[in-house]
């Protein structure tokens, strides 16, 4: 679990990356629209679901060593 976690922190980072790239040679209202309207919302949910997968590494761990 450990390992999706960190892959998905890594892809969003460069998407992040990537989109202020982009931003260099596409800032107009649309970008601005596209910013708001998809990738705030996507990089929250990420942030939120990364934690949550360390908190099951976490317990699944703990449970492993619970049951031996």
């Amino acid at each position: 679990m450990k390992a999706s976690g960190s892959r998905l922190e890594a892809i969003t980072k460069e998407l992040r990356f990537q989109w202020q790239q982009t931003k260099e040679h596409w800032a107009d209202a649309k970008s601005l629209e596209f910013e708001h309207r998809f990738l705030e919302e996507l990089f929250v949910s990420v942030d939120r679901s990364v934690s949550a997968i360390e908190q099951l590494d976490k317990l699944i761990t703990r449970i492993k060593k619970d049951c031996e």
